[in-house]
């Protein structure tokens, strides 16, 4: 199903989503794709979110404030701090997210730890398939179609992929660490996997991008933005997003976005299309 959104007036930016292929579910998240026709600048903050980013422009082109260049496709791997992205206001493209041991698998990327904390064009991870898959995104008469063509790429790579994804056991890590929401102990994840901790430490970093401890940061992160968005109070959110205190929940938020939490929540208010995962 696909569902439409026009933000701002005068429809000058569309936001389209769909589900994937249920089979596609467990490792690929909601397709959202935009069309901005605003004419002028706009910007938004993406924060890390445990996941990678594969955005497939097919008009216009983007930037991410204080770093060079111009991009018209990105893949974003997990990263640990939030980035500002912004385009010249007239932009046309498609973005959906993978949990990273699914990346990891429909990619054909060796290790996803080359991928952290850093934006690259899909051409370098997926070679011909980038171009090939933009140019039929963007010849498609709608978002019904390009969302069904989707699902038939991923499908189609997921049978042909030649990588089987992580191991059983950073698989099973990767599990514990979300289903706790990042506040269980390291030391008990490694437990859960039979693995000693250095060995956990290594594995994972290479099949899902980051250490285990990273990971937990921005799951609890993640956790902790929901929870404030639904009113949660701060003392509580810490409290319940393993944070140690209040001090702390506000020193860690304020590291990976770059804004403390009442302005984060008031910037969020005030804008709603600004903040992305």
């Amino acid at each position: 199903m696909v569902r439409g959104r026009v933000c701002t007036d005068g429809g000058r930016c569309q936001w389209f989503y769909g589900r994937p292929d249920a089979r596609l579910r467990r490792g690929v998240g909601t397709y959202r794709g935009f069309r901005s026709t605003a004419g002028v600048q706009q910007e938004r903050l993406v924060v890390p979110s445990g996941r990678v980013s594969l955005l497939i422009g097919f008009g216009g082109e983007m930037r991410v404030r204080g770093a060079a260049g111009r991009h018209t496709s990105l893949v974003s791997g997990l990263h640990t701090r939030a980035r500002v992205l912004g385009h010249g206001g007239d932009v046309h493209g498609v973005e959906l997210t993978l949990a990273p041991w699914a990346a990891h698998r429909l990619l054909g990327t060796a290790s996803l730890a080359e991928l952290a904390d850093t934006l690259t064009d899909p051409a370098d991870v997926l070679g011909p398939r980038a171009r090939l898959l933009a140019e039929r995104l963007a010849a498609a008469a709608d978002w019904p179609e390009r969302f069904a063509l989707l699902d038939e790429t991923l499908l189609r790579w997921t049978a042909e992929a030649t990588a089987g994804g992580p191991s059983a056991a950073v698989l099973e890590a990767w599990h514990v660490l979300e289903r706790s929401g990042g506040t269980l102990p390291i030391r008990e994840v490694a437990a859960a996997t039979g693995w000693s901790l250095r060995h956990l430490e290594t594995r994972f970093r290479e099949q899902i991008g980051l250490t285990p401890k990273r990971l937990a940061r921005i799951l609890r992160l993640n956790r902790a933005i929901r929870e404030l968005t639904a009113g949660t109070g701060a003392a509580d959110t810490a409290a319940r997003c393993g944070f140690y205190d209040q001090a702390h929940l506000s020193r860690d938020f304020t590291a990976m976005t770059g804004l403390p939490p009442g302005r984060f929540l008031a910037e969020r208010a005030a804008a709603s299309t600004w903040i992305a995962g």
